[in-house]
């Protein structure tokens, strides 16, 4: 049988070229999609306003984002950590008072970005800016956007992680074959990622903030519907907090409503409440901290959706009946003790003292939110955005609370900064006659003071609310009484008081008729 003939060189040099250009191919093929991959940045958008405001994300997940399945597989992994140790398949964190909505698989105030290749949640302005209220104990929850967040225990959400992240049982594998169970599913690359990586960080990381959040065991438990709004900001900062003074170590407050923001940037009101900052660029940056939004993360082009729609959103009428003949008495009384400081009514702003900052010594609440912000805090945030054109410098060190607009007020309950006080009816007495005992959490309104159902006689031992055989919710006890003695804040229940705001000139002399009657006209704003 005759040799084969040999191949020309020729023919030997083309095939090597065709495979190696093949290879080439393929790795630029394989670099591209790698870099198309690890540079993702894509927010689940929504063409509805409001529904971006719920759910929009404002740049939080592309620093402190949570892995979505991991989000979803944390309560079923460690339900013990959860008030009442229970666990709601598809409302993971409703015990937390996370708020759900029918066809959603994650509550108000959660958003959703694919960054990096990965999915990642965290939290948005909607978590403290969105509230329940429900009639009757049998009635269907209506969500109101812009109000103060009611429900919703950050504090608890922040231990529930932490403890999650202290268990022995959150590791790579323990985790991975639980999101397998209930259904997740990541390709080769992520499947890597969060074995050798993700999740060994993610425990590592919140670990540190453990430490850093170290102050809330040093303060009284915030509940539902408050946070410490600078304290966080000063650990981010590095401010060293065994050395602050006691009296820096508090600084609890309820969530605000955000309505009608562009009539307070015409008027140029001073935000927060001690009045730190009057430009609302600024403070709605600030607070985009708290979403895990930083100057390198933020996304602006989100963020100026929501600030933009918050310009207008005006706060929802009162659904119920409103007695006329006693609001218009009550509204004779408001002009005369209340609208110089907070306005005319719940759209005109107008008044010789709205936005002004009064004097601690004047108003008479508790300072513990005034002193928890200081000189040196202020001139710290002023530093942030270095670099940017829109570097902070309006923050500035107070000595008062300021006198707020009460638009949509019949929604904003409890009352004063730190929510110590639960209905504006209560409002109206002397800070003696105040409940000193109440429950926050609950989202059953009521229509007689104006609030929400809080009183103790409604609630059993552990918190549960008597109307509600099959709500296993177990709500908040909230303390107002100053305790003498102990080593810290919390033994102390400083930050809780609820007096102040009192005195013939802020209407707790008038009679009881009287009182009732610049309630029924507050219905009206």
């Amino acid at each position: 049988m005759a040799d084969a003939p040999d191949q020309p060189a020729g023919s030997r040099r083309w095939k090597w070229r065709a495979v190696l250009l093949a290879i080439v191919g393929l790795f630029i093929i394989g670099c591209l999609y790698l870099v198309g991959r690890f540079t993702r940045d894509e927010p689940v958008t929504y063409t509805n306003p409001e529904d971006h405001f719920k759910y929009g994300s404002t740049g939080g997940e592309r620093e402190s984002g949570i892995p979505y399945w991991i989000w979803k597989v944390l309560p079923k992994m460690f339900p013990e950590y959860l008030p009442g140790k229970t666990y709601t398949p598809g409302k993971e964190y409703v015990s937390l008072g996370f708020l759900y909505e029918p066809g959603k698989d994650l509550p108000i105030g959660v958003s959703r970005r694919n960054t990096q290749g990965l999915d990642r949640v965290f939290l948005n302005c909607a978590i403290c800016h969105a509230g329940s209220v429900r009639e009757t104990p049998q009635s269907t929850p209506i969500i109101y956007a812009g109000m103060p967040s009611n429900t919703v225990d950050l504090e608890a959400f922040e231990r529930f992680i932490f403890a999650c992240a202290t268990d022995q049982r959150f590791n790579a594998l323990r985790i991975m074959s639980e999101i397998e169970a209930i259904g997740g599913r990541y390709d080769f690359i992520n499947r890597f990622l969060l074995r050798f990586y993700a999740i060994p960080f993610m425990r590592e990381r919140l670990l540190m903030l453990k430490g850093h959040f170290r102050f809330a065991e040093w303060e009284p438990d915030a509940g539902p519907g408050r946070t410490d709004t600078f304290n966080p900001a000063k650990t981010l900062l590095e401010f060293p907090l065994e050395k602050l003074e006691t009296r820096e170590l508090v600084g609890l407050c309820d969530f605000p409503s955000i309505w009608l923001q562009g009539l307070r940037k015409q008027k140029n009101l001073h935000a927060h409440w001690d009045g730190n900052n009057s430009l609302m660029e600024e403070r709605n940056k600030s607070a985009s901290f708290g979403t895990g939004a930083f100057p390198p993360t933020i996304d602006l082009k989100q963020l100026a959706r929501v600030e933009q729609w918050l310009l207008t959103k005006e706060p929802p009428k009162y659904p119920f009946v409103i007695d006329a003949q006693l609001s218009t008495q009550g509204e004779k009384l408001y002009a005369e003790y209340c609208a110089s400081c907070h306005g005319r009514n719940g759209r005109d702003f107008n008044g010789e003292y709205v936005g002004d900052v009064v004097p601690i010594d004047k108003i008479g609440t508790d300072r513990h939110r005034l002193d928890s912000y200081t000189e040196e805090l202020a001139v710290a945030q002023n530093n942030l955005y270095a670099g940017y054109p829109w570097r902070f410098s309006h923050f500035r060190k107070t000595f008062g609370y300021a006198n707020l607009p009460l638009d949509g007020v019949w929604l904003r309950a409890p009352y004063l900064h730190n929510g110590s006080v639960p209905t504006l009816r209560d409002l109206l007495n002397p800070g003696a006659e105040r409940p000193p005992v109440f429950y926050r959490g609950y989202d059953v309104f009521d229509r007689a003071k104006v609030g929400f159902v809080s009183d103790v006689s409604r609630f059993d031992d552990e918190g549960r609310s008597k109307d509600e055989a099959v709500n296993p919710r177990q709500y908040f006890r909230f303390d107002t009484q100053v305790k003498p003695g102990g080593a810290i804040p919390r033994d102390r229940n400083e930050g809780n008081s609820n007096v102040g705001h009192e005195g013939r000139e802020y209407g707790t002399m008038l009679s009881a008729q009287e009182k009732d009657a610049i309630v029924e006209y507050l219905k009206t704003f």
